[in-house]
């Protein structure tokens, strides 16, 4: 063909002598050369940068949704909050109070006398307050059966205000070691040893002077 005896043919000393079909075909490979290096180079970069604005769209359209289905509960969902703060708030109140603590713990000690337990230890720490509430650590040592721990439990469980008693590094253990082999007896005298915590709720004056106390902490920090 024609066209191709003209490419063996060139003089690439002469470019302006070419044939006019050779010199369009160059000019169209140059251009397609340059528009694939120019989308090669450009248009895939802006390719990725739109699939990845896109996974984005999809991720904020999600989060859209479900803020907004937020904010349609929002006023709902404050009721429930409030109604909530208002339960805590009448479940604290059946802690005993400040001016109840000190009768308290004489109520627990007389408890324990009244189940037949021998109490060689019974010693309130200092309280330590928290959010919304104040324990008070009894460091205690109490010798008796089986039976009458369970009646000082349920005696403590009986009384008018709600005694919340947990246990930290508590032991119970028998007071004599039984014979190898022996079966321990129903009246064999055991030994409550350790830490029980009770609570109390804290009023709205010592909670609001708690809220307090971290604020002149980062003041002072800060001067």
């Amino acid at each position: 063909m024609k066209f191709f005896d003209d490419l063996r043919n060139l003089d690439r000393n002469n470019i302006g002598g070419w044939p006019k079909s050779v010199k369009v075909f160059f000019t169209v490979l140059v251009f397609a050369v340059i528009v694939f290096f120019g989308w090669y180079l450009h248009v895939s970069n802006q390719q990725d940068s739109l699939t990845s604005l896109m996974g984005k769209e999809v991720q904020l359209k999600q989060e859209f949704a479900q803020k907004q289905a937020k904010a349609v509960n929002l006023e709902a969902l404050q009721q429930q909050l409030d109604e909530m703060k208002d339960m805590l708030r009448q479940l604290l109140r059946q802690l005993p109070s400040k001016t109840e603590m000190p009768e308290l713990l004489v109520d627990v000690s007389q408890a324990a006398l009244s189940a037949g337990l021998e109490t060689e230890l019974f010693q309130p720490g200092s309280e330590t307050p928290k959010d919304f509430y104040a324990e008070q650590p009894i460091k205690l040592k109490m010798i008796g059966t089986y039976h009458q721990f369970g009646t000082f439990i349920s005696d403590v469980a009986s009384l008018p205000r709600v005694v919340i008693l947990t246990m930290h590094d508590v032991s119970l253990t028998p007071l004599h070691a039984p014979a190898k082999g022996a079966e321990p007896a129903a009246n064999e005298q055991l030994v409550l040893q350790g830490t029980v915590k009770t609570y109390r709720y804290l009023d709205d004056s010592e909670t609001s002077e708690a809220d307090k106390k971290p604020a002149h902490g980062k003041a002072r920090g800060r001067k």
